[in-house]
């Protein structure tokens, strides 16, 4: 029950708040920009670098987007 209130605190703020649709955007962008390196059957040692500077950006995003949930929260629910 409570992963539903979540969910639907997060298509609330998708839909009014331009901050977290932002993070959500880049977050996504990481996300298919990793895919494509782990696609590869070998990475280089530049690719190794990317995805792991793509993990932290990742990271780093989805403590934003949290922050964000965690502030709406008590005048969601």
């Amino acid at each position: 029950m409570e992963n539903l209130a979540q969910e639907e605190l997060k298509a609330h703020l998708m839909a009014t708040d331009d901050e977290f649709r932002r993070l959500c955007e880049e977050h996504s962008e990481y996300d298919e920009k990793l895919e494509a390196l782990e696609a590869k059957h070998a990475l280089t040692e530049k690719d190794q670098m990317e995805e792991v500077h793509l993990k932290k950006l990742k990271l780093h995003l989805k403590d934003q987007m949290t922050e964000i949930l965690n502030r709406h929260k008590p005048a969601h629910v």
